[in-house]
């Protein structure tokens, strides 16, 4: 893998119950509306569970995500091609955690924080209810 070995931790606070959050994190029909303009295979699961293997792209660049943990307040994918390393969310009541670390010629520091402000305004400014 070509690139430099990167992690990162960000936790921020977002206006949103824990119930709210896992839906963001594990529902795709939620997920493909706050990761736009990420783009993901049609083999996307429509709820993340273990075991489960897909792919996303960031432009051109291909991103293979293996689903390695989901429970109440986790999830946790082994992430290779485009970013060889692992993303983990970790969320309650008004917060959430993503801890990334990985090889990659992508910036994934600045890709985390977007991903994160990304997150916050979609849980953010949806119609409640």
């Amino acid at each position: 893998m070509f690139g430099s070995f990167q992690n990162s931790r960000l936790r921020i606070e977002v206006n949103a119950s824990e119930a709210a959050l896992r839906d963001a994190l594990t529902q795709s029909s939620q997920i493909k509306q706050w990761l736009w303009p990420q783009t993901f295979s049609s083999d996307l699961p429509g709820m993340l569970v273990s075991g489960k293997v897909f792919t996303s792209w960031i432009g051109p660049i291909e991103i293979q995500h293996h689903i390695d943990v989901v429970d109440t307040n986790t999830l946790r994918c082994i992430l290779s091609k485009g970013i060889d390393g692992f993303q983990e969310w970790s969320w309650g009541e008004q917060w959430v955690q993503s801890r990334l670390e990985g090889v990659s010629l992508l910036p994934l520091n600045v890709g985390q924080s977007l991903t994160l402000l990304r997150l916050k305004a979609f849980l953010e400014w949806r119609p409640q209810g």
